[in-house]
């Protein structure tokens, strides 16, 4: 919020600000990506730990989100918490079961369901997120925010990248300096931090009644986490494969 409402003109700032905001927190609160462990993999992270991590986060997303939420949003926004921990237990602790379920007593059926299941995942996360910036089309053709300089569309953009790319850093130096962390372990928690389930907020936000200025957080974010992970993800796999290289250089030269 202090990086959106100094931006904002004084007759949008106390409309858009507080429900940018709202969107953001629900961006940030949301358990991790299953996009994360595929990042993880190319990374050369931790996959185990990674599946692992989501999966609680997920799980635990049901009563956590609604308490961050509300704890950080405070009185800036009206939000019942009551109402957002009914939602998040519809649309993540619901399905879930309901999957736990079907794999246990019908493993055949999920087994070749599970065949179309990634395809489908991406056209509607695909769908939910634009139809959000699609109904969202006249804030785009808007006055810039700041003239000559940014519009409000990539102002919130550039926020949540901001937000995003403190997830990534904090989620890697954290755990690598101070807890001492192995490498393979902070990349995981890195890209756990990062990338969160941005589609979630989004119906989070809906399932709330919460404004529709609030949905653009979660759409914007959901290809900006996934733009920043694997960028980071190449970033260290290229690493690694120099230092391969170079340990493969010293081992010759030595021979």
């Amino acid at each position: 919020r202090t990086f959106l409402l100094p931006y904002i003109d004084p007759i949008t700032k106390a409309h858009v600000g507080k429900h940018l905001f709202l969107g953001l927190v629900l961006v940030g609160c949301s358990p991790g990506g299953t996009a994360s462990n595929l990042v993880s993999l190319i990374a050369g992270a931790d996959v185990a730990l990674s599946v692992l991590l989501t999966a609680c986060s997920t799980v635990l997303a049901s009563v956590v989100t609604p308490l961050l939420t509300k704890f950080i949003v405070g009185s800036a926004v009206p939000v019942s918490g009551m109402a957002l921990c009914a939602a998040c237990a519809k649309v993540v602790l619901a399905p879930v079961a309901g999957g736990v379920m079907l794999n246990e007593y019908l493993p055949r059926l999920c087994k070749w369901i599970s065949r179309g299941t990634p395809f489908a995942s991406v056209v509607l996360v695909s769908l939910i997120c634009g139809g959000v910036v699609a109904n969202n089309a006249s804030m785009w053709m808007g006055n810039p925010v700041v003239p000559g300089v940014l519009s409000l569309p990539a102002l919130i953009l550039l926020t949540v990248i901001v937000t995003h790319s403190l997830g990534f850093a904090a989620g890697y130096l954290v755990p690598k300096h101070v807890f001492k962390f192995p490498e393979r372990t902070a990349r995981t928690i890195s890209i756990e931090t990062g990338m969160q389930n941005s589609a979630l907020a989004v119906v989070l936000a809906k399932s709330i009644g919460a404004d529709p200025i609030s949905y653009l957080p979660g759409a914007l974010s959901a290809t900006a986490h996934s733009c920043l992970g694997s960028g980071l993800a190449a970033f260290w796999r290229v690493l690694d494969s120099r230092k391969e290289k170079d340990g493969d250089g010293g081992s010759s030269s030595a021979e």
